[in-house]
């Protein structure tokens, strides 16, 4: 396994710069398994927890608005190419499209770059809806239960619901972002529970580039 980095260089490498993995690293870094580690309870600010209420009180998936129409063509070029690349892992369409038309939003909401959280539901749930870890986090982004106590009734099973655990997973992953001042090393090492340890991390940034949406606009 990879050391965690010994110095700030090496560090803001892991944290911004996503080239030079081969082909056969990418290969290796797709899990088997859910692989979600143990995510910490700890005491929320109101704007997340409001965010989270509210995604397990509303169960309709996002509908996307655009201010203009490149804006509108652009997100139906992202939708076409990502629902290619995304087939033989959700083989249906409608299942496909509400799928990524809800990371898309969820992504934008929350400040994420979606080829990130894209990244690292490959690497949590390899975009099984029903997986649930040995630690047992549930669902896409392998929530842990404990944040639908913190927040609503404690039904864990509402993890299964798309929109709500797309909706905790981003929503959280921000919460992190924020805490650690933007460094995503160690945000994703918290959001897995290995916070300082280079393996997850590595392994997500391995993963985004294979969602990374380059716009080939039509002459």
């Amino acid at each position: 396994m990879t050391a965690a980095a010994p110095d700030g260089a090496r560090r803001l490498s892991r944290r911004w710069c996503l080239g030079g993995v081969a082909a056969a690293a990418l290969g290796a870094a797709l899990p088997r398994q859910a692989r979600a580690g143990a995510q910490i309870e700890e005491p929320l600010i109101d704007s997340v927890r409001s965010a989270l209420s509210s995604a397990i009180q509303n169960g309709a998936p996002p509908v996307p608005e655009f201010g203009s129409t490149e804006a509108r063509l652009t997100y139906l070029r992202w939708l076409g190419e990502m629902s290619e690349r995304l087939k033989k892992k959700l083989p249906d369409w409608p299942t496909r499209k509400e799928f990524l038309q809800t990371v898309w939003y969820e992504s934008k909401r929350s400040g994420l770059e979606i080829s990130l959280v894209l990244g690292l539901i490959q690497v949590e749930s390899n975009f099984r809806k029903f997986a649930v870890s040995s630690a047992g986090a549930r669902g896409y982004m392998q929530v842990m239960p404990f944040w639908t106590r913190v927040i609503g009734d404690g039904d864990p099973s509402k993890l299964f619901h798309m929109q709500t655990n797309l909706r905790f997973g981003c929503v959280i992953l921000r919460h992190y972002l924020n805490q650690e001042q933007g460094d995503l090393f160690m945000t994703l090492g918290r959001y897995n529970g290995s916070r300082g340890r280079a393996p997850y991390p590595d392994a997500v940034f391995a993963n985004q580039r294979l969602w990374v949406f380059k716009d080939r606009r039509p002459d």
